[in-house]
């Protein structure tokens, strides 16, 4: 399987599991705990959530998805912006830790920018780490600028800038996606397939169907084709979670990576980065 490799050596598989949106409906949760460990099984072993999924509630679905399986497991959480202080950090991550019924995170991430200091939050999260509640750390949903100011407060033992990134979505190509190369910073993608809205696109289907594939398919296929990028998709049922882990097989020709720039024209220039 192709993995990832992270700043401080650590390696993951390239393709991991999301959690946005699941333990929101009740209905549907021994299916999103199916899928998790399905996925596990499969090979997929970093599960990506945070505190505000579900109000903590993903979390607690994560914990009882991996229950008698931490080991196995590379485990990433992410804290409000505005928990990210020297005093707020470690109430937040130790609220994690209960919710996920664990003792430790393998990767903790700043889920945006607010208010509180990077140069503060760099501090509380090497705190956390010197504590052994979390082993890495690092931020999502931060542009250039943020970036540099990131490493400027102390922060180059970041491992990685999670953010939105997809065909739709090629605005960090420009240069966000090459700083972070050139600090060997892997991008984790959330939202990999525009949260469903890329199974629409018409010629992206017609692609597919030429290709006897799915359209989620070919788009997480181009993401992990790039070198350096982590998508994190999310599977609601143990049919999906195939369906992703099937993306790692599938090799796009120069042709259908040709066509793709046609049809999801890469950036001309700088753009802002897109949240979602």
């Amino acid at each position: 399987m192709k993995t990832i490799r992270f700043p401080d050596g650590t390696t993951v598989p390239a393709l991991g599991q999301g959690t946005w949106m699941m333990a929101e409906d009740a209905a549907r949760r021994s299916d999103e705990i199916a899928a998790l460990r399905e996925g596990l099984s499969l090979g997929l072993t970093l599960i990506d959530t945070a505190e505000m999924y579900a109000d903590g509630e993903s979390e607690r679905l994560v914990g009882e998805a991996i229950a008698g399986l931490r080991d196995e497991v590379f485990l990433v959480s992410k804290a409000y912006p505005q928990n990210a202080s020297r005093d707020r950090l470690q109430r937040a991550c130790e609220a994690s830790l209960d919710r996920l019924g664990t003792d430790r995170l393998d990767l903790y991430l700043l889920h945006w920018r607010g208010n509180v200091p990077l140069s503060e939050t760099v501090e509380a999260m090497e705190r956390l780490v010197a504590a052994g509640k979390i082993l890495r750390w690092g931020v999502s949903n931060l542009d250039m600028d943020d970036m540099a100011e990131l490493v400027a407060s102390g922060g180059e033992r970041c491992q990685t800038n999670q953010i939105l990134y997809n065909l739709t979505r090629r605005g960090p190509e420009y240069d966000l996606i090459p700083w972070l190369g050139q600090h060997r910073m892997p991008v984790m993608a959330y939202s990999p397939v525009e949260q469903g809205r890329l199974l629409a696109h018409p010629e992206l289907a017609a692609m597919a169907r030429e290709r006897g594939v799915t359209p989620a398919l070919l788009a997480l296929a181009w993401l992990l084709g790039r070198d350096g990028v982590l998508p994190i998709p999310k599977a609601g049922s143990v049919a999906h979670v195939r369906d992703n882990r099937a993306a790692l097989d599938l090799t796009l020709s120069d042709a259908e990576l040709h066509r793709l720039d046609w049809l999801f024209p890469p950036p001309r220039g700088p753009e802002p980065l897109a949240m979602l």
